[in-house]
């Protein structure tokens, strides 16, 4: 069946003649590509259905459930399905070596992971993790489920790497409920933060990189951030405009008597803080060359002890970044950088939160990632496996292009992490 790469860069494409033998060679490669996962599926039948269903989520099917698939392989529903929705495959080997192969292929020292969750809109409410929730695909509470994610941005390429369903509290206060979608009985009620910490987790270790960025879903809680800087991560976390600090580099006020100690700076809203910054306070920095033109933005860091909730923090970093304009747009973060980091780098690594969305937008446009039909915990899992899978082939094949069409998109040209440059 014929492949098609919707993620390949129009401008490279433009440069590249397609003909039979190219897309021959494209099977081919996708064959080899399957092949290279075929042992950590439990037997010979498995690894050939993960070979069809990788064709599948990479062709220009318009739907990519089980049923056209099967269809346009001229294969009966049934096994497929079984595969997606019942295999007794495990996840975790087959993303193990997924991680393997991205961090041998992409691993970068000041390479970024990128946190986030993402909502599949579902009617009914006999799937698994099915609940009137936040749905950020609509903007509102919806009836939905929930995943929460982990990204990796390496040598110019990002993809997804790993995710994991999130479980209501109505889900897990029954037992039946639960195992009528086969979830396991270990798993418990976890919040969307400690499951995006189990991930990065599972996922740090085995590929290489330099920083951990997320929005304030991660960034708020303080615990959170503590765990990363425990294992000895670098961070930049979006935090809310609301988060009350202490610039520790600010002058201290005056005593009002003989006695006693200086005072120190007041405690403050962070926003608070950054527009009353004098326009010296700002440095203004191209980010990188983007499609639409040079993303430029200023940016303005301090030394701060944050004070959440009546429990003052650690110091740590504050980067405030907004963009260029009437109305700028104002994003706050907090890192446990180095004080000596250059803002630069701060603010390249701060804005990457991006990346994640666009491996969103990819997945859900170009590999049906919401196109799922399964209802069980272990076919909502193997669904997102086989996506991840097919993202990783996409970006391969997006490298190979960029490669072949020597140009800006290839990773020859990747520049590191620096002043002002992306």
């Amino acid at each position: 069946m014929g492949l098609s790469i919707p993620s390949i860069p129009q401008q490279l494409l433009e440069t590249t003649q397609v003909c039979p033998s190219d897309v021959e060679a494209l099977l081919r490669r996708l064959t080899d590509f399957a092949t290279s996962f075929a042992p950590f599926f439990y037997r010979k039948e498995q690894a050939q259905l993960s070979k069809l269903s990788l064709e599948g989520l990479t062709s220009d099917l318009h739907r990519k459930s089980v049923e056209p698939i099967a269809l346009a392989h001229h294969r009966p529903r049934q096994g497929l399905q079984r595969f997606a929705g019942q295999g007794k495959w495990e996840d975790p080997r087959v993303r193990e070596e997924l991680h393997r192969q991205v961090g041998r292929d992409l691993g970068d020292p000041e390479g970024i992971l990128v946190l986030d969750g993402s909502s599949f809109p579902k009617k009914g409410k006999h799937s698994v993790a099915v609940a009137r929730q936040w749905c950020n695909h609509r903007g509102k509470e919806d009836n939905c489920q929930v995943g929460m994610f982990i990204a990796y941005h390496g040598r110019g390429s990002s993809l997804l790497v790993d995710g994991e369903l999130y479980l209501p509290h109505e889900w897990t206060r029954s037992r039946r409920r639960l195992s009528s979608c086969h979830v396991p009985r270990e798993v418990r009620f976890r919040t969307k933060t400690e499951i995006a910490l189990e991930l990065h987790q599972r996922v740090a270790p085995r590929i290489p990189h330099g920083w951990t960025v997320g929005d304030d879903e991660f960034g708020r809680p303080t615990e959170f951030r503590r765990s990363l800087h425990r294992r000895g991560e670098r961070y930049v976390l979006e935090v809310p405009a609301n988060t009350i600090i202490r610039d520790l580099e600010a002058p201290r006020p005056p005593r009002t008597g003989r006695r006693g100690p200086q005072p120190k700076a007041p405690y403050l809203r962070l926003d608070a803080w950054a527009k009353a910054l004098p326009p010296k306070a700002w440095t203004r920095l191209r980010i990188r060359e983007a499609e639409k033109g040079p993303l430029d933005l200023e940016v303005a860091t301090t030394r701060v002890r944050p004070h959440f909730r009546h429990k003052v923090g650690t110091d740590e970093l504050a980067v405030v970044t907004r963009s260029l304009g009437q109305e700028p747009e104002y994003k706050y973060h907090l890192s446990n950088a180095d004080p000596r980091t250059s803002r630069g780098v701060l603010a390249q690594v701060a804005t990457h939160q991006h990346r994640i969305e666009e491996c969103f937008q990819v997945a859900k446009d170009d590999l049906g990632m919401d196109h799922y039909e399964v209802r069980s915990w272990i076919g909502w899992h193997h669904h997102m496996s086989m996506c991840f899978l097919g993202h990783w082939f996409l970006v391969r094949e997006h490298r190979r292009l960029g490669e072949k069409n020597s140009g800006t998109h290839s990773s020859a040209n990747r520049q590191p992490l620096q002043e002002g440059v992306a």
